[in-house]
């Protein structure tokens, strides 16, 4: 799992970074707000996204309210880092897209249990916006038949909406992706093909 993380800091930025990367996860490090926000913006943008409240150019709240103008399948999963613990300051930061926060100095449990609620967040929004994905592509290839269709109880044509009567396999073909491969039921086999042939057959040794 890839993460970034903005942090003017430095000596902040490297505890952070250095635990992160013991832990196993890929950081990319982001010195300011503008460089956060322009790196959380690409194609390949890390979906999770640690940010520090309080940064030159832009801060983390506004941060979070550029990022969230973009749609993305998966979110960005953000998490404030900040020194602010009232209830409106932290009223703010959700409001402004944030997804948890973490007050600082900030206890290395608590990040570890936070980050992990967040890659399993993002996780299940990955399987789900691939399962949407599948579903949009399925619905894609189908037109559903509905409703009752009146067919001619002798010659079995069906009457469309324009009260034009064509065969099963057109209405079929026209208002759905199934396509047909003609063959010939045992019954019809017996009632109309076997006689064909059997006539044929005398026919042949008549004139032979």
């Amino acid at each position: 799992m890839k993460i970034l993380i903005a942090e003017d800091d430095p000596v902040s930025r490297r505890v952070l970074e250095a635990t992160l990367v013991k832990w196993g996860y890929e950081v990319v490090v982001t010195y300011d707000g503008v460089e956060a926000c322009a790196a959380l913006q690409k194609d390949d943008a890390p979906h999770l996204a640690i940010l520090d409240w309080m940064m030159p150019g832009l801060n983390g709240v506004e941060v979070c309210r550029r990022v969230r103008q973009t749609a993305r399948p998966v979110p960005t999963y953000i998490i404030l880092l900040t020194a602010k613990s009232g209830k409106e300051d932290i009223v703010t930061g959700i409001e402004a897209g944030a997804n948890d926060y973490l007050t600082k100095p900030f206890n290395r449990e608590e990040l570890r249990v936070r980050v992990r609620v967040g890659v399993q967040m993002i996780e299940l929004q990955t399987t789900l916006a691939k399962r949407v994905t599948e579903l949009e592509e399925a619905l894609a290839h189908v037109k559903q038949l509905h409703g009752i269709l009146p067919i001619c109880s002798y010659c079995k044509k069906i009457r469309d909406d324009q009260n034009y009567w064509q065969k099963v396999e057109s209405y079929i073909t026209e208002n759905s992706e199934a396509q047909f491969s003609h063959s010939i039921c045992p019954s019809c086999y017996a009632d109309v093909v076997q006689p064909q042939l059997d006539s044929h057959k005398r026919r042949v040794k008549e004139t032979g």
